[in-house]
């Protein structure tokens, strides 16, 4: 039987919101931190579909390796691309796979493996499309294709699912580099292919205290464009971990008298920037050090590997603060690794 869904396929999509939706019709997963993927099999056939529709293989050949080796010749599955280091997600590893490179990207497949987190079934070992289903169905259809299909791949994961939104809420108070947050699916709705309407998220947003060690001033003018941040470590070292650069234009005068007293200061000693990011193009590429005097608090979205993934929200500065006290044990409270939460998660009410 041929496959009967082929690329491209829009992916089913999520609304943000700021709480779970709460009732019988829906079905709460973790969300992870890695590459969203549609996998499509057919014989010895193997397209890795990006969200944005663009073909992923090249950069994953471990994860074409291992879905060759599944009995079943036919099928599409959804899911997310990670990979684990020491047991936690490492988005940085991640985006390193994305190089033009094919001896780089082999070279590291093989020293971190991805792994395959699969949340949905698109289509049965049969190779017939399974869009129509309601997600309740294509769930019970995806735990027993995992059953049989994926028992002992331990790079091919089944993504636990509940209805019981105590267990969702779980999943969501655990820090650390495994979660993004949680998602809510309609039961009773088919997939959503390029759409909103069946599934919403919800993210993390955590507050962290930092130290201003840096800042970078605009191309055009000579008022501060971004503060560079710093967390310290056990050892004692202020490593750079990212930047602010939330604050309106009529802020920015006002930011710099505060901040260029204290230039040519000490700035980093441990890990120190590099260029200036890809999200800030219109400041100059050098950086200025400061004496790590100032303190302020920003809103994050997500911390992984050594530094926040987005630019932060400026919040407030903190003169009560003291800068000794603004350590990385704040963005670092992680709880378990990821293959326990794939293997403990998984509550017993879970749909189909």
């Amino acid at each position: 039987m041929a496959l009967e869904i082929k690329p491209p396929l829009l992916p089913m999509e999520a609304r943000p919101v700021a709480e779970p939706p709460i009732g019988v019709e829906w079905q709460y997963e973790p969300k992870w931190d890695g590459f969203r993927c549609l996998i499509f099999r057919d014989d010895q056939d193997v397209y890795l579909q990006s969200k944005s529709g663009q073909p992923l293989a090249r950069y994953f050949p471990d994860i074409v390796a291992r879905i060759t080796q599944i009995r079943a010749k036919q099928f599409v599955i959804d899911g997310e691309i990670v990979i684990p280091i020491a047991g936690r997600l490492s988005f940085d590893d991640l985006l390193m796979r994305v190089h033009p490179a094919a001896s780089r990207v082999k070279k590291l497949a093989s020293e971190h493996p991805a792994m395959l987190i699969v949340f949905d079934l698109l289509a049965d070992a049969r190779g017939k499309s399974l869009l129509e289903l309601p997600l309740k169905s294509r769930r019970a259809k995806l735990e027993k294709f995992a059953e049989t299909q994926l028992l002992t791949d331990s790079a091919i994961q089944l993504s636990p699912a509940t209805t019981n939104i105590a267990d969702a809420r779980k999943w969501f108070e655990a820090k650390g580099g495994n979660l993004d947050g949680i998602v809510a699916k309609r039961l009773d709705l088919p997939y959503c292919s390029g759409n909103r309407n069946g599934m919403q998220k919800i993210k993390h947003h955590h507050t962290a205290d930092c130290v201003v060690a840096g800042f970078r001033y605009l191309k055009e003018q000579r008022v501060v464009g971004s503060l560079l941040l710093g967390l310290y470590d056990s050892e004692g070292r202020l490593n750079h971990v990212g930047f602010t650069s939330s604050f309106k234009a009529s802020e920015r005068q006002r930011i710099t008298e505060i901040v260029e007293p204290l230039k040519g200061g000490a700035g980093f000693n441990g890990r120190s920037p590099g260029g200036p990011s890809r999200w800030n193009g219109g400041e100059a590429k050098e950086w200025e050090p400061l004496n790590p005097k100032l303190v302020v608090e920003v809103g994050y979205d997500h911390f992984t590997g050594d530094r926040f993934r987005h630019g932060t929200q400026l919040i407030r500065w903190r003169p009560d603060k003291k800068p000794k006290a603004c350590s990385v044990s704040q963005v670092k409270n992680g709880t378990g690794t990821i293959l326990q939460l794939l293997k403990t998660s998984a509550p017993k009410d879970s749909s189909g």
